[in-house]
């Protein structure tokens, strides 16, 4: 499967696969594909002004309050990953976010990296202190503005259902 070139405006978030985050198929774990995907929102907020500094001078940050990924192709040890971010809206308190998880390496001549996996998710910016939801710093809503693409066809989609089993 092949993804979009990936346009320099947009963050990425670069991580290369850990030997322990191999699981017993010989692939990269479920659980580490969401890891890599909670490196890259931290990235996006350190580029948003939401970083370490920020968390620490106002108690605020960003609470992830839905997920959804999507695994398209499995990752082998020692892959080099880039994580694509896209802002899919941006309101007074709340962030939706699109990440792409590519494989950089295996960029093709007509410039498509292969997309392994995705996470689409909705977060919400928390006052620490009161666990209240609380309005971006402007410059950050800004920011995260400023990265806004439209949603992929797929995007929003839930699991496909399976009907039940009956006995």
């Amino acid at each position: 499967m092949t993804g979009e070139a990936v346009p320099a405006s947009l963050p990425l978030f670069r991580q290369r696969v850990r030997e322990e985050w191999i699981d017993y198929n010989g692939h990269l774990s479920e659980a580490y594909y969401v890891l890599v995907f909670g490196f890259a929102t931290d990235a996006l907020m350190d580029h948003a002004g939401l970083d370490a500094a920020y968390r620490e001078r106002t108690g605020c940050s960003l609470y992830t309050v839905e997920a959804h990924v999507r695994y398209l192709r499995e990752v082998g040890p020692r892959a080099d990953l880039a994580v694509r971010t896209t802002v899919l809206g941006v309101d007074g308190k709340k962030v939706r976010l699109l990440h792409e998880m590519l494989l950089p390496q295996e960029e093709s001549a007509d410039g498509t990296v292969p997309v392994v996996a995705t996470e689409e998710l909705m977060a919400l910016h928390v006052d620490g202190g009161t666990g209240r939801t609380s309005p971006f710093p402007e410059r950050a809503a800004g920011r995260l503005a400023a990265l806004h693409r439209d949603a992929p066809e797929w995007a929003g989609r839930g699991i496909t259902p399976v009907p039940a089993v009956l006995h």
